[in-house]
């Protein structure tokens, strides 16, 4: 019998695949497409201590093999999240992780200590978003402030918590690092990557934001590189993603050195993606009789 169960920082997954924060609302827009039952986990959008609007339009713009966005974490807030979505989610047999923003230290917290009496599973800190007190530097593209961010997070949390980490540094290792320093349980990456797109023939920026963030196959092979990186830095658990659209990426995520993985832009390009990578994984395990998927986790041959 294979066994496709992965445990992440004392929560167990019936498989390795989740969904990407932000691409998958909170499991009830993709509920007619996708049996979440199924999922090893579903991760939610964004939820902020207060409604966000988000950003002007337009924010959404198609780029060779992928997309940028700057929707700006547009979300109804914990309150609604919490009547609405939650027991929307706990009818399925699935983990629940929430991932959260803010724009300071103290906004996080409005929200980890709000969910702390909630039934969810585990919490995956949004650190892309910008600090405003830091003259919107995100939080996590500074050691320092990923440090502080996260023990003052794991002060409050009653749920482990997951650091989202940002490729937009110099040193993912350093930052890896500085998550499992201030005692994060696993940590997620990559978020995505800041670009651009300018109409040649407006001459003006497609986004009304000016840049973006860049997801989809064209980040994979950044994503895999960031993950084997940051995987040989911590001992803590490792989430991969970025630009996964079959089980053959996915594995290629394990391979070097993820516990598990995560689905994003792809749900938007073809939504039975998460269905088709679990079953594809399912498949090679066989052909390659493989029968613990932990054989495949950080395997590739140095």
């Amino acid at each position: 019998m294979m066994n496709t169960k992965v445990t992440i920082a004392g929560v167990e997954l019936k498989n390795p695949v989740m969904t990407a924060s932000g691409t998958f609302g909170s499991g009830m827009e993709y509920s007619d497409f996708v049996d979440l039952n199924k999922l090893g986990a579903v991760v939610t959008k964004g939820v902020a201590s207060v409604p966000w609007p988000g950003n002007p339009v337009p924010r959404v713009a198609e780029t060779y093999g992928g997309m940028l966005n700057a929707i700006g974490l547009q979300n109804p807030g914990i309150d609604v999240f919490v009547e609405r979505d939650i027991p929307f989610l706990r009818q399925f047999d699935t983990k629940v992780i929430v991932n959260v923003c803010g724009k300071s230290v103290e906004d996080y917290l409005a929200v980890v200590e709000r969910l702390g009496d909630t039934d969810v599973d585990m919490l995956e800190i949004n650190v892309s978003c910008p600090n405003v007190k830091e003259g919107a530097i995100a939080f996590g593209q500074k050691a320092e402030s990923l440090y502080d961010i996260t023990s003052q997070i794991k002060k409050k949390a009653k749920q482990p918590v997951m650091m989202k980490l940002s490729p937009n540094v110099t040193d993912i290792a350093e930052m890896a690092k500085a998550a499992e320093a201030a005692g994060a349980d696993a940590i997620s990456l990559i978020n995505t990557l800041t670009g651009m797109k300018i109409d040649v023939h407006k001459r003006s920026f497609v986004l009304a934001n000016k840049t973006g963030g860049l997801s989809g196959p064209a980040i994979k092979p950044v994503a895999v590189r960031m993950v084997y990186q940051a995987s040989h830095a911590v001992n803590i658990p490792v989430i991969g993603m970025g630009g996964i659209g079959s089980f053959e990426d996915a594995i290629e995520f394990l391979l070097a050195g993820a516990s598990a993985v995560a689905v994003g832009a792809m749900n938007f390009v073809n939504p039975y993606t998460t269905m088709e990578v679990i079953k594809g994984i399912e498949a090679y395990m066989q052909k390659y009789g493989v029968e613990d998927i932990k054989e495949l986790i950080g395997g590739v041959r140095e």
